[in-house]
């Protein structure tokens, strides 16, 4: 461990982190090939909803279960074959193209993993990062697991929509990259020092005390459906709504307004970083809601006028705001937790920002009712309400 930890070349750190972001590829890799699958297999919308959703079947399992047994038994023997079950899941899809119910196994599989994984590796990145074995501070570490996750699922879709777009067997080579990927990052993990060693526990406990900490559930909570709502309305709805799936080139465009948003969030951490520094009292997350309400502001513009080229600013707006209360979030996290219960505590965390997810399906259903216009900028006025609120909430220590 100590030759590990003091080698310059490879930082302890650096292994975790490699597993969140080919993890969070492998989870996101499969959204511009939806499109694959509906031209080349003739998917309904509903079978292709259905496979995309079937991830969260094994995600919040995966999440409520991979990080409390991390915090239990040691960060290695849970991260390990949860990101060799992602390397599966790809070679699952890769076979996808001889029958659906390979995909839906797959997406399933990425669930599970993806669910461990982040909860778990996130945990190790931190305790890896701080001392006694890192240098960094926890919000540098909370900011490299954000950074880290958000690369992961900005890469994912790029690298799988334009190689499905222009190169050979759309079906199978966009999966060969993340396939690669996943075998180095399980040597690495090999070779990753363990950092549960002194306080680990006993027996399982599928719970956390920092749950009843006012902070998590007057800060941490209403911002955190937030997050993933941004990106989800950035590269699931907007694009729908704006005919962006009919263009000649729709599995890059998808590709391209995915990745925008994912590193739009990846380039903002600086910001964040330095908001936190300035105070603890959440700005980042704050501003990052205020910048949300300007990006469902600007979408809802964007639903009205139904210019594709508007999908691009509202991609690095949303991006933006996404990146800010993704960092805010898990900072707020590190803080709250006990030494024994880093990986449970993030793995709730990581549940409340899935529900963000809906997003796009609760807007489709209420726009039997309204506009996605008038929806949108309901939305901007909550995302507002949302940061007067935790302001207030984040000033009471």
């Amino acid at each position: 461990m100590s030759k590990q930890s003091s080698s310059p070349e490879i930082p302890a750190w650096l292994a975790p982190a490699a597993a969140l972001l080919s993890t969070g590829w492998g989870s996101n890799q499969i959204t511009p090939m939806l499109l694959v699958y509906r031209q080349t297999l003739g998917l309904s919308t509903g079978t292709l909803e259905a496979m995309f959703g079937v991830y969260a079947v094994g995600l919040i399992p995966g999440l409520l279960l991979g990080g409390p047994l991390s915090d239990a038994i040691g960060r290695r023997k849970v991260v390990l074959p949860a990101a060799g079950l992602s390397l599966a899941a790809s070679v699952m899809l890769v076979a996808g193209s001889d029958g659906v119910a390979f995909l839906f196994a797959g997406r399933l599989m990425a669930g599970i993993s993806s669910g461990v994984v982040f909860a778990a590796a996130t945990a190790w990145l931190r305790e890896t990062s701080i001392p006694p074995i890192g240098t960094a501070s926890p919000s540098r570490a909370a900011r490299r697991a954000a950074v880290a996750m958000t690369a992961g699922f900005g890469l994912g879709p790029l690298v799988a929509g334009l190689m499905a777009q222009w190169l050979p067997s759309p079906m199978i080579m966009p999966y060969l990259p993340h396939i690669a990927l996943m075998v180095a990052v399980l040597f690495a993990l090999f070779r990753a020092p363990e950092t549960v060693i002194g306080h680990s526990r006993p027996s399982l406990r599928l719970s956390a005390r920092g749950l009843h900490n006012p902070r998590f559930r007057r800060v941490v909570t209403p911002m955190a459906p937030w997050v993933f709502a941004a990106p989800a309305i950035a590269f699931a709805l907007l694009p729908a709504i704006v005919g962006a799936d009919h263009s000649s080139d729709p599995v890059a465009v998808a590709a391209v307004v995915t990745t925008l948003t994912s590193f739009s969030a990846v380039l903002i951490q600086p910001l964040a970083m330095r908001l936190d520094m300035r105070s603890p009292s959440n700005q980042a997350g704050i501003v990052g809601l205020m910048v949300m309400s300007g990006g469902l502001a600007l979408g809802a513009i964007t639903a009205q006028v139904r210019q594709p080229w508007l999908l691009i600013p509202c991609a690095v707006v949303l991006g933006c705001s996404y990146g800010m209360c993704f960092a805010a979030g898990l900072i707020e996290v590190s803080r709250i937790a006990g030494e024994d219960e880093v990986a449970s505590l993030t793995a709730f965390y990581y549940a409340l920002l899935y529900l963000g997810f809906a997003a796009p399906f609760a807007l489709s259903l209420a726009a039997n009712f309204a506009s996605y216009a008038v929806l949108l900028l309901a939305s901007a006025a909550m995302a507002l309400v949302t940061a007067v609120y935790v302001a207030r909430q984040s000033i009471q220590r």
